[in-house]
């Protein structure tokens, strides 16, 4: 016999009532601010009709302080699976309609219910925080869901893509989940994150602290680093997310999503040529260069914002996704500093778990000297970009430009860190220093005590110049795989990636290695 239709129109009324949150003046006032609903922002993610909702029917389970008496749809959070981009992925959103999305005990559950789904289907989990913080009627019920999450995102590290969008408050404790993803994407206006806010700061160091110093998107992009992505509003930081995924495997076990339908297109790009300058001591835009190397409209930075000395972002080549690391000459020269090492360490090794090889373009005179560099922790944080490429068993191809000098040239993934090519520019200057200052250490005082020191400086540099300041030096020594024409980078670059995608490396068993963090 068929079903009772009383109990269809129950079940309809009972979604409809889920799904209308916090009510219809609630989500006025979210419109009217530019924002989205939870619910408007994971139909916006999934690719259409693909939603399908986890725990629509759950609700808070406190009954203490009034509670008992109070509906809260959802407990605060939207969870669900669906597609993007026809892949597989799983999402929440918290809710600020309910409760301001504050967590308690069921919210907390939701999320890591759809987190242990995720790991098991091995997709993708997308998190989108706009909540109050902890539920402080449901006490250490929600600092326990807290640490739920956190130990959740420590268990998918490694194994499936985690992203994290904060289009709205995320303070305190709840800041810290999305610190443990893999990236983080930041709505430019009506958002912030900290872990203390300014009355906090006050009370406890008498700082007058405004939140637009420390906890907007711009300061975490642009000071402190702990974004990747600003986004200018809601649909913007969900787009940014769906181009992260793109070129991102599922789970570590698959490949990246390449294309290899076309053959290698082999052929010069004089454009190479027209880059450099011909003054080895002028700059240049190494953005240019990527441009020149990657598909077109492929190139997609991530920070671009922090340490921009060092670029870094996703490309493809040819088809085959690629990670690029590449020393940025308008700044700072390209040095490597506290700031650069850090986020190319991040970088290679979030390359290194989805399987995404690396390509490095090299132009690095050095560490950046200063007294601060030095306090700072230069030799811990330069470690972590050894550490970083030493520890990667992914395809890397370097590519030298022009400087590459001392322990810089080794961090930007020489030969001796497992690089699998490395090619040599003829402009490239791969020494323990530049020729100058090397001639003027081993010829010093032969130099000082000549008639014209400045003749002679100018005889024995013209006579050692390709011991110092040219790649043949490293080529008779095997320390380059080869030295091309530039205009040939993309044809060699090319053809190493895909003889490289069969790559297979594996290091010696041990539980992890202790990078120097």
């Amino acid at each position: 016999m068929p079903i009772d239709p009383k109990l269809l129109a129950d079940l309809k009324a009972r979604r409809a009532k889920a799904e209308a949150g916090g009510g219809k003046e609630r989500i006025a006032k979210r419109h009217e601010k530019g924002l989205m609903t939870a619910r408007e922002r994971m139909l916006e993610l999934f690719d259409e009709g693909t939603f399908q909702e986890f725990g629509a029917f759950a609700e808070h389970s406190c009954t203490r302080f009034g509670m008992e008496k109070r509906y809260m749809p959802g407990d605060g959070v939207v969870t669900g699976i669906g597609y993007v981009d026809g892949r597989p992925a799983a999402a929440f959103a918290h809710d600020f309609t309910v409760g301001g999305g504050a967590l308690g005990r069921i919210h907390a559950k939701k999320v890591c219910d759809l987190m242990d789904y995720a790991q098991k289907a091995g997709m993708p989990v997308i998190g989108i925080n706009d909540s109050g913080g902890a539920r402080i009627q449901e006490g250490v019920d929600s600092l326990s869901g807290y640490g739920q999450i956190f130990f959740r995102n420590v268990q998918l590290s490694g194994l499936v893509p985690q992203i994290a969008i904060i289009a709205g408050p995320c303070a305190g404790g709840a800041a810290y989940s999305p610190a443990l993803t893999d990236f983080i994407i930041m709505t430019r206006d009506n958002a912030n994150m900290f872990i203390c806010g300014p009355q906090v700061i006050k009370s406890a160091t008498g700082e007058n602290a405004k939140l637009d110093q420390f906890a907007t998107a711009d300061a975490h992009a642009s000071v402190s680093g702990n974004i990747h992505l600003v986004a200018e509003d809601d649909k913007h930081a969900l787009d940014l997310a769906k181009q992260i995924m793109s070129y991102l495997p599922s789970n570590n076990l698959d490949d990246p999503p390449h294309d290899l339908t076309n053959d290698v297109e082999i052929g010069p790009v004089p454009r190479f040529n027209e880059i450099i300058p011909g003054d080895p001591k002028s700059g240049f835009d190494v953005k240019d260069v990527i441009e020149a190397l990657a598909d077109a409209d492929t190139f997609f930075e991530i920070m671009p914002d922090f340490a921009k000395n060092l670029v870094v972002g996703f490309a493809r080549i040819e088809g085959v996704v690629v990670g690029i690391l590449a020393n940025q000459p308008i700044a700072k020269a390209g040095c490597l500093d506290i700031d650069s090492s850090d986020k190319g360490a991040r970088f290679i090794r979030v390359c290194n778990i989805y399987q995404v090889p690396i390509v490095n373009l090299v132009d690095v005179p050095g560490f950046f000297p200063g007294l601060a560099q030095e306090r700072g922790g230069i030799i811990r944080h330069g470690a972590k970009m050894l550490f970083a490429y030493a520890a990667a068993t992914v395809p890397k191809i370097t590519v030298i430009m022009r400087k590459a000098y001392g322990g810089a040239y080794l961090a930007m993934c020489s030969s001796s860190l497992g690089a699998d090519l490395v090619y040599a520019w003829p402009t490239a200057e791969i020494a323990v220093m530049g020729a100058d200052g090397a001639v003027k250490i081993i010829f010093g005082r032969e130099i000082e005590a000549a008639d014209d020191p400045d003749a002679k400086f100018k005889e024995i540099y013209d006579n050692y110049r390709e011991e110092f300041a040219t790649p043949y030096q490293a080529a008779r020594n095997a320390l380059v795989t080869d030295v091309i024409d530039p205009a040939d980078t993309r044809s060699m670059v090319s053809l190493g990636l895909r003889g490289l995608l069969s790559k297979r490396e594996t290091r010696p068993p041990k539980k992890h290695g202790n990078i120097p963090l």
